[in-house]
């Protein structure tokens, strides 16, 4: 799968290849605070097939996390484009809103569902777990 994608600026652009190595909405606190309160929707991509192809990003890491995740948004207008978890090493997680084209994206999978908020839709019969699955 090739895909592409954008800040919403414009300033930055990405391309990703390879499989998909994870399709997930996440529930946890951490990716509310990041979207405004909904899920965030991501998909992982083998980091050797992701390159910036326009602009280079900013990166932000919660110093106070040993295990932290790194994110890395557009300094022009915010968007968060991508993330870098310790525990996936060598995935990149593209958020899906930045794809060129999201109708590509369809999650195979809930995560920290014991943060979920009401408010928050799980398709049925989406397995999903309360934590990372083992």
């Amino acid at each position: 799968m090739d895909v592409s994608g954008r800040c919403y600026c414009g300033a930055i652009r990405y391309t990703a290849s390879g499989d998909p190595v994870i399709k997930v909405q996440c529930h946890c606190r951490e990716c509310q605070y990041l979207s405004g309160g909904s899920v965030n929707v991501t998909m992982g991509m083998p980091a050797g097939g992701f390159t910036y192809t326009q602009g280079a990003p900013q990166q932000f890491k919660r110093p106070d996390l040993e295990q932290g995740v790194t994110r890395e948004f557009c300094g022009n207008c915010g968007t968060q484009l991508v993330s870098r978890a310790p525990a996936l090493e060598g995935v990149v997680l593209l958020k899906v809103g930045t794809l060129d084209d999201p109708s590509v994206f369809t999650p195979d999978l809930a995560i920290f569902t014991v943060d979920q908020q009401a408010f928050h839709q799980i398709a049925e019969g989406m397995p999903s777990f309360e934590r990372m699955p083992g």
